[in-house]
């Protein structure tokens, strides 16, 4: 109990940082970024490390500011709820099930962008999942 209140702790200090955080940062739509996504609750999908960190998909701008993504995942997934992608090498699943609109103040470092393919991929598996 103790030590998940200290990782609570942590991720408020960090949250209250990240909240003043000003910079001229530029994101795009369908790049991957370690973006600070905290620590959440129950089965929500959490960042690790003293950054509270997990790799996401920019799915959709919103505003120079704010973004829908969907956090990934290296460990293979199968199901309606992923989507497989690959980028510079590397296997990944974005879970498509814990969509989340974000600020661009959580973003931390860009890791890469989604062919074509992948984004097709990914829009395919988004809309049998949320619109059947």
């Amino acid at each position: 109990m103790e030590e998940i209140i200290q990782k609570f702790k942590g991720w408020f200090k960090l949250k209250i940082k990240l909240s003043f955080k000003e910079d001229n940062l530029v994101f795009k739509q369908n790049e991957l970024w370690w973006c600070s996504l905290g620590l959440n609750l129950g089965e929500e999908t959490y960042g690790k490390g003293e950054k509270f960190t997990r790799p996401v998909l920019i799915f959709k701008k919103l505003t120079s500011n704010s973004f829908v993504a969907f956090p990934l995942t290296t460990q293979e997934k199968k199901g309606s709820w992923y989507a497989q992608i690959e980028t510079q090498g590397v296997k990944r699943w974005a879970m498509l099930n814990q969509i989340r609109i974000l600020d661009k103040k959580r973003l931390t470092n860009r890791i890469g962008a989604l062919s074509g393919a992948d984004v097709a991929e990914v829009k395919k598996c988004f809309i049998n999942l949320y619109c059947s």
